[in-house]
C-alpha cells in the first residue's frame, strides 16, 4: 500500500477517478491520471519485491559466511568486534591509567599522543546497536531466526 492509498483511506485509483468525474474534467486527462497512478503502484510493488529478494540473498550470504570453517571467512565480524573492543579499552581505561601513573607517580611532564578513535567508535556503536536490537527481540519473544514468519 502506498502513501496515497493511506492518505485517501482506500483504493487510490477509485478515489482519483471519482474526484475527476465529479470535477467534470477531460476524459483523456482522467485516463492519463489513472494510468499514471496504476504505473506508480506497479513500480512501488516491484521495488518492494526487489528489496525483499535482496534482503533474502544477503541473509543467505551471511549464513554461508557464518558456517564456513575458514577463520578468514567466518571470523571477520568477531575480529572487527575485538579490534573495536581493544580500541575502546585502550582509550577509556589503559591510556588514562598510564597517563595518571606517569604524571603522579613519576612526575612526567610531557604530552601523550592522541589516538583518533572516530572510525572505531562508529563501528563499535553500530555493532552494539545491532546487538541491542537482538536483545530487544529476545525480550519481546520475537524469533528472528525464522525468516518470513516473525513471532513464532
Amino acid at each position: 500500500m502506498n502513501w496515497l492509498d493511506s492518505l485517501l483511506g482506500g483504493d487510490a485509483v477509485d478515489a482519483v477517478v471519482r474526484s475527476l468525474e465529479s470535477s467534470g474534467g477531460d476524459v483523456d486527462a482522467r485516463e492519463k491520471s489513472v494510468e499514471m497512478l496504476k504505473a506508480q503502484q506497479a513500480f512501488e510493488l516491484e521495488a518492494a519485491k526487489l528489496g525483499q529478494k535482496s534482503d533474502e540473498a544477503q541473509t543467505d550470504v551471511d549464513k554461508a559466511e557464518a558456517t564456513n570453517p575458514s577463520l578468514f571467512v567466518s571470523g571477520w565480524r568477531p575480529f572487527v568486534g575485538w579490534i573495536c573492543a581493544f580500541g575502546l579499552a585502550y582509550v577509556a581505561i589503559v591510556e588514562p591509567l598510564i597517563r595518571f601513573v606517569s604524571k603522579v607517580g613519576f612526575g612526567y611532564k610531557g604530552e601523550f599522543p592522541v589516538i583518533d578513535t572516530t572510525t572505531t567508535g562508529e563501528v563499535l556503536l553500530g555493532m552494539l546497536g545491532l546487538g541491542g536490537m537482538r536483545s530487544f527481540d529476545k525480550l519481546n519473544g520475537t524469533d528472528t531466526k525464522v525468516i518470513g514468519n516473525p513471532g513464532k
